[in-house]
């Protein structure tokens, strides 16, 4: 076998870092990013949007305010979609000669950025509804002045549950303002804790779409 022979088969062998599936990686990244964000975006509006309805039937007031979780919630779709575009402009189309420029390092950037960004925004979402379920049906009841654990004397009439932080206080406020917000409050610190979840999976997802290997 002459040296002409061996550039021959070494011209047959495609190189190791530049596959031509590479590409099919890289956009594995671009559907996980968009998919599972709008996934977790669509969960978090799911949980929190069913419970401001049926909290809005016995009080419309706190609608408008209560509707936080499903704002949040949405939001987290933009953070995939951000990373979904980013990474789908970085991926190079092949040359006419049919030469791969995409390599599987960077493809394997791409997968791990759109996971980073997919699975915090799905997480995410789920905290966002749970959260604001809960939270946005105890803001309801309180303006509503329902007990959910009434006692045998109070079950027919479903009476206020006192303001009064010592027994025995009197109650001035029948909605109970003081306590809607104390519960507002609490929901929303624990909302924006959840929603940072997304956010800390948004900055790694850019930091580690930079990481490129050209062929």
């Amino acid at each position: 076998m002459d040296a002409e022979d061996i550039r021959y088969l070494e011209s047959l062998e495609p190189p190791a870092l530049c596959p031509s599936w590479a590409v099919s990686i890289g956009y594995l990244g671009v559907v996980s990013a968009a998919a599972l964000s709008n996934w977790g975006a669509a969960w978090g509006t799911w949980k929190s949007g069913t419970s401001l309805v049926h909290t809005g039937i016995r009080h419309p007031g706190s609608v408008m305010k209560n509707v936080i979780p499903v704002v949040m919630a949405g939001g987290i779709g933009i953070y995939g979609l951000i990373v979904a575009v980013i990474l789908s402009e970085s991926i190079p189309s092949p040359s006419k000669e049919r030469d791969n420029e995409y390599s599987i390092y960077t493809a394997m950037a791409h997968l791990a950025a759109g996971l980073c960004c997919g699975v915090s925004g799905l997480a995410a979402g789920g905290c966002i509804g749970v959260v604001g379920d809960a939270g946005v049906r105890a803001v309801g009841y309180r303006a509503s002045a329902i007990s959910l654990f009434p006692s045998s004397g109070d079950r027919a009439g479903y009476s206020a549950v006192p303001d009064a932080d010592a027994p025995g206080e009197a109650v001035d406020d029948v909605s109970g303002s003081d306590d809607q917000n104390k519960l507002f409050v609490g929901m929303l610190i624990m909302l924006i804790f959840s929603e940072a979840l997304a956010l800390y999976g948004l900055i790694v997802a850019l930091i580690v779409s930079q990481h490129q290997y050209v062929c």
